[in-house]
């Protein structure tokens, strides 16, 4: 702040001083009682007698106006040097009057100079009142009490609809009624910048960022632009292009997460809060996302800062209900895999190589600011190495933090602890996985850079559908997919989504995938038979509603941009107009053989120990379980060989066969467990 600056205000509120001087003068002159200690607290006859005879006489301000007219005629020169004075910036921000502008002063002097406080306490006829009234201080402006432009300048006027003036003391009569200057304006006026206290929970920063062409919405702004939408894609960020053109066009930036301004208390209060700090700092507001107040236009006019830019972002389409005046709408292109990689890159400052760089990040839709806060995240998550070097799986857990809660209130969260090592499985049952994770990874390029997205609203998301009995291994493999592309994996609950009522599980349904949409994740439908299943004929009610239900999870999947899973024991009950939409198909078979034998050799581990007697090729060729099973089984003989000693052997194993054929209801036949017969007959 410069000096002529602050010479201005306080030149003005040494105008305010020379009128209260005047009027205390004025005072003194008509008190009937100066010398009483107890003035104030009671009515003498005289008292009573001065105010039956009508309302003061207007006082004149002789001196204070000579006083004021050289304060701006100083103010005068220093504007035509190019000097920016506060006083004046805030008159024509806020588009106050002369006497507005005198109020505020008013108002204002007591939290510039404590001895003032005293001053209104006498005027005011009582001590305890330090601050002015209104009646006081329009007095000291030149504004008649009775007059109409009195109530209007403190009650609907610039000063109250903008907040710089409030009115304490609700309960007294409005003359009496005392004015106070909020500490953020007053503050601003004597040179301090910092942002209004109260916003600070509420208040967002966005990185500068090399993405994306601000030149057009630049070119708008400088063109008197004052309200913009900028509707999203998942992928384009209108924060990024809002904060650019703002600082191009010489604007600063007032950042709002308009999901915490819904939590507060008060949004309404908050929102005139920051439409007063962009007028007094001369910011534009970036405030989004819009959904979060579609049902609270109060919040959305509150904001509006007017000549301040408001850029308003969101990925819904604009109401013209939100605002009276129509606003400029700019649709935000999509990043393109390229252009995030680029935004990593210049984040990372270096940190990574190329090659990790796109190995780590293409399987990630993430919008370029929510790039640079996953870099941020990378770098703490580095912190715990020695070396403090940055590697993929920092990067990959940098992009998973930004997922949110949401999601995992819908559906049950898995760590991916598998790999593709752990997956015991033919070999073109792993090639169709393998390609379920290509098409994840590489899927922004193909169907976003490339443009081989069909029509009609489709997404950029990929469905696969793992179909075969179960233990058969849908879920890890699903786990195994998500491992290896970085992601966490949700598996979705059906208590959770599939209600009674008409209309529920479609409700439900759609929390799923629209909280899913906006976190990277694999989505796990298990037993999924059970709300894709096919359609029927309409025969009753119950039918038609079904049916509705299905044609419902067509559309959805078709537009889900999401990686889906669909698993079932069942695949003859999924409609065929599912398995059309989806981009792969695994058929999980149950094990040979060979496979049973390597999953009893994976599933028992290298960690325990193994006695001589087992034997593995018996288990494979004699008992027919698939990969579940033999799971369940081998953890059964753990537990019965840490009971033992610690070493498991085949009465172990034989045992933990015997349990899972009467978990899975199936007879005890001597001729399967040949030789170890009697260790069944032990066991029972």
């Amino acid at each position: 702040m410069t000096a002529a600056s602050l010479a201005h205000v306080y030149g003005r509120l040494g105008v305010v001083e020379q009128r209260i001087r005047e009027l205390v003068a004025v005072r003194r002159a008509a008190d009937p009682a100066p010398d009483d200690p107890f003035r104030g607290l009671y009515l003498s006859d005289d008292v009573v007698d001065r105010l039956l005879e009508g309302p003061r006489e207007q006082v004149e301000w002789p001196a204070s106006t000579a006083q004021r007219e050289s304060c701006e005629t100083a103010a005068d020169l220093a504007s035509e040097a190019g000097v920016r004075l506060r006083l004046r910036d805030l008159a024509a921000a806020f588009d106050l009057s002369s006497t507005d502008l005198d109020l505020l002063l008013v108002a204002a002097v007591a939290d510039v100079e404590p001895r003032f406080e005293s001053f209104f306490g006498y005027l005011n006829d009582d001590v305890s009142r330090r601050r002015p009234s209104v009646a006081v201080a329009l007095e000291l402006a030149g504004v008649p009490l009775s007059s109409p432009g009195g109530y209007a300048h403190l009650v609907h006027g610039p000063l109250a609809r903008h907040g710089l003036v409030e009115l304490e003391d609700p309960e007294r009569p409005f003359p009496g009624r005392a004015l106070r200057v909020p500490d953020r304006v007053t503050a601003h006026l004597l040179g301090d910048d910092s942002p209004d206290a109260a916003l600070a929970p509420v208040l967002g920063s966005i990185p500068d960022l090399p993405w994306g062409d601000p030149g057009p919405l630049a070119h708008a702004l400088a063109a008197d632009a004052t309200l913009v939408y900028l509707r999203e894609p998942a992928t384009g960020s209108g924060r990024l292009l809002a904060a650019a053109a703002l600082r191009r066009t010489g604007h600063g930036v007032l950042v709002l997460d308009l999901e915490r301004v819904a939590r507060q208390p008060d949004p309404v209060g908050l929102a005139r809060r920051a439409a007063r700090e962009a007028r007094l700092s001369g910011a534009g507001i970036v405030a989004g996302p819009v959904a979060a107040l579609r049902d609270r236009v109060d919040v959305l006019e509150a904001l509006d800062a007017d000549p301040r830019p408001l850029l308003l972002v969101g990925d819904i389409s604009w109401d013209p209900a939100w605002l009276a005046r129509p606003p400029l709408q700019i649709d935000v292109p999509s990043s393109t895999a390229e252009e995030r990689m680029a935004v990593w890159r210049f984040a990372m400052a270096g940190a990574l190589t190329e090659d990790d760089a796109m190995a780590a990040t293409t399987q990630f839709r993430m919008r370029p600011d929510e790039v640079a806060r996953a870099a941020e995240s990378a770098r703490v998550q580095a912190l715990v190495e020695p070396d403090g070097r940055i590697g993929a799986r920092h990067v990959r857990s940098g992009a998973r933090s930004g997922n949110g809660s949401a999601l995992e209130r819908l559906a049950r969260r898995i760590d991916p602890a598998v790999s593709w090592a752990d997956l015991v499985l033919p070999p073109q049952v792993l090639t169709a996985l393998e390609e379920v994770a290509l098409r994840a990874r590489h899927r922004e390029q193909v169907l976003g850079d490339w443009r081989m997205r069909p029509g009609g609203g489709r997404g950029v998301g990929v469905a696969a559908l793992f179909a075969g009995d179960s233990g058969t291994g849908k879920t890890m493999s699903a786990e195994v997919i998500a491992q290896d592309l970085g992601l966490e994996l949700y598996v979705v609950d059906l208590a959770t989504v599939v209600d009674k009522y008409v209309g529920e599980t479609e409700k439900n349904l759609e929390r799923i995938f629209s909280a899913a949409a906006g976190v990277n994740a694999v989505l796990l439908f298990d037993e999924a038979d059970a709300v894709f299943g096919k359609r029927s004929e309409v025969r009753d009610a119950h039918d038609r509603y079904a049916n509705v239900e299905s044609a419902y999870l067509l559309q959805r999947m078709e537009s889900f941009d999401g990686l889906a899973i669909l698993a079932t024991n069942l695949r003859a009950n999924i409609d065929d107009a599912f398995t059309r939409r989806l981009d792969v198909l695994v058929d999980f078979p149950v094990p040979d053989a060979h496979h049973r034998r390597s999953l009893w050799d994976a599933c028992l581990g290298r960690t325990i120990r193994r006695s001589p007697d087992v034997d593995l090729p018996f288990l494979a060729d004699s008992f027919e379980l698939a990969g579940g099973s033999i799971r369940s089984a081998a953890v059964t003989a753990a537990y019965l060989a840490a009971a033992d000693s610690g070493v498991i052997g085949m009465r172990h194993l034989v045992a933990a066969v015997h349990r899972e054929y009467r978990k899975l209801g199936r007879l005890t036949r001597q001729a399967e467990f040949g030789p170890y017969w009697a260790l069944v007959r032990e066991t029972a």
